[in-house]
């Protein structure tokens, strides 16, 4: 498979794609006036442990707590309270590196607070119930790993993780592991060994995909880089009381070089002079050897343009999705999950099983690369058309699961229903691109609807009837949208005419483009004044 990453850079926003063979597969995008918190690792301070909902909510400096679920407290906050079974050996599962005592006796130099007796417990798969030693007033060590989204905080969890180019520092865990997309026996036997040479006791690690073939002086040099960075945390840790921020993770141009840049990417394409120095830079002192593939866009056109990109764009902002052979998605967001049709179009086939197998397969593997484009996570359900035989429906389901295999997110895929749902749930990190690009519409207010002609012109003749009620005034003026101006004036008797006949007043319309289709506001000619809230 051919990869490319284009990155677009303007006063505004910074964009990565990254295509698949020319097709558009992951978009990323960051705005300079919001902050990223991905990856940021905070001093912070527990503020309230709830037992109830088996998580803790975190001060970290920000407008709104942290919430910490007790699943993401690493191993030397909890003590166990029903001991573990021996799990047989496993290449594919980290191997421990020495005991946890180590990790313990540093993660305490990091904690205060007031001594509690009740602790929270937790009931989990491989240690059965353990006690969470966490207390009000607490100091703890978070890491950001997943944004804020609706009216939720950011996600953090105790098990920090410093990544590098090559290998994922781990402080506070005393594992080391190995991806899983290493497979040779004797290279993955060779970065352990290399990797219990270099690492200090009590430290883990998770060595990286990139690792691969790569020489222990370019190993060393980023595991060496790795501490510094934890040795200058420790420091500023020393010095601070109250919560703030202790590491900021690198720019998201940056981040996605050295999260990405694998050997099946041919090049890295960028338009802006400054951010190419800043990789360049950064690849000279990480990666040298990927260097070449680094380039600085001088086309007349936008980049995106150029590459076909900002077309594709504008496709995953659609409800609709055209599918290759007339059929169609509907994509709809709700609060708790996104809701997927998927319809036929014109057959193609005169035999209906035939054509459904043909246009959700189809749906399958364009949903998939939406998925990942959109970034969409939680809870997806796709409404795939019926297909009668059981054969065509595992089929599908394992299509499906075979597309978002490519998903570097964690996603699960259950079987379709008897009603032919096909469920998906997956991880969320960040916001969506819709999430991201959008805003609540001040006039629907995120439902997408707005109020009918029909209740507006109700509400009007309600305003008209208190108006009525207590005033002696007879002339006054209705500002209106144009559209609402126009259909209160259409007609011989318009509706305009039928309330000032109703209500014996004279009204006179005037228009307002900055007036919301479904408000309107009244005045007095009398008084000259806005008199809408007076009624």
């Amino acid at each position: 498979m051919r990869k490319e990453i284009i990155i677009n850079s303007t006063i505004n926003e910074v964009r990565v794609a990254i295509t698949e063979d020319g097709q558009l597969a992951e978009f990323f995008i960051e705005f300079p006036e919001k902050e990223r918190y991905i990856g940021n690792v905070y001093l912070g301070k527990v503020n309230k442990v709830m037992q109830g909902i088996n998580a803790a909510f975190i001060d970290i400096g920000l407008r709104q707590d942290a919430f910490l679920h007790f699943s993401d407290v690493d191993d030397s906050l909890e003590n166990t309270m029903i001991e573990e079974d021996d799990d047989e050996d496993n290449d594919d599962y980290p191997a421990t590196l020495d005991n946890n005592t180590d990790v313990a006796l540093r993660r305490t130099q990091f904690s205060s607070g007031t001594k509690a007796t009740n602790k929270a417990t937790f009931s989990t798969k491989r240690s059965g119930e353990v006690q969470i030693n966490l207390e009000p007033k607490q100091d703890v060590i978070v890491q950001v790993v997943r944004e804020a989204y609706g009216h939720k905080g950011v996600k953090v969890t105790t098990k920090i993780a410093i990544p590098g180019r090559y290998v994922v520092l781990l402080p506070f865990d005393n594992i080391l592991g190995v991806s899983k997309k290493i497979h040779s026996y004797q290279e993955r036997r060779r970065l352990r060994q290399l990797a219990r040479r270099v690492l200090p006791k009590g430290f883990g690690c998770i060595i990286r995909t990139a690792a691969k073939g790569k020489s222990e002086v370019e190993l060393e040099k980023d595991w060496e880089d790795l501490l510094i960075k934890w040795k200058e945390i420790e420091q500023k840790v020393e010095k601070t009381k109250k919560p703030s921020l202790l590491y900021k993770d690198m720019r998201l141009a940056t981040s996605v070089i050295r999260d990405l840049l694998t050997p099946q990417v041919q090049r890295v394409v960028v338009d802006s002079k400054k951010l190419y120095k800043e990789i360049y830079n950064y690849l000279k002192w990480s990666s040298s050897k990927s260097l070449h593939k680094l380039e600085l866009y001088a086309g007349a056109r936008p980049i995106f343009d150029a590459y076909s990109i900002e077309k594709e764009l504008a496709k995953t902002y659609r409800r609709k999705v055209n599918l290759p052979n007339g059929g169609d998605l509907a994509i709809e967001q709700t609060e708790a999950m996104f809701v997927v049709d998927v319809n036929s179009g014109r057959a193609a086939e005169s035999d209906q099983e035939r054509n459904a197998v043909r246009t959700n397969m189809e749906a399958a593997r364009e949903m998939a690369r939406q998925i990942r484009l959109r970034d969409m996570a939680g809870m997806i359900i796709i409404d795939f058309i019926d297909m009668a035989q059981e054969q065509n429906r595992r089929k599908l389901y394992v299509e499906m699961k075979r597309e978002l295999a490519k998903d570097r997110a964690k996603t699960v895929v259950y079987p379709l229903t008897q009603l032919g749902l096909l469920q998906i749930t997956r991880q969320r990190i960040n916001q969506n691109i819709a999430e991201k690009i959008t805003e609540t519409c001040p006039t629907c207010s995120g439902t997408g609807r707005i109020t009918s002609k029909a209740v507006l012109i109700n509400n009007i003749e309600r305003w008209l009837r208190n108006f009525r009620k207590s005033s002696r005034e007879f002339r006054i003026q209705l500002i209106v949208n144009p559209n609402i101006a126009l259909y209160l004036t259409e007609g011989t008797i318009s509706p305009l005419n039928k309330l000032m006949l109703k209500y014996f007043v004279k009204i006179k319309i005037a228009q307002s483009e900055q007036m919301a289709i479904d408000k309107f506001r009244f005045f007095s000619e009398r008084q000259q004044k806005d008199i809408t809230n007076d009624f």
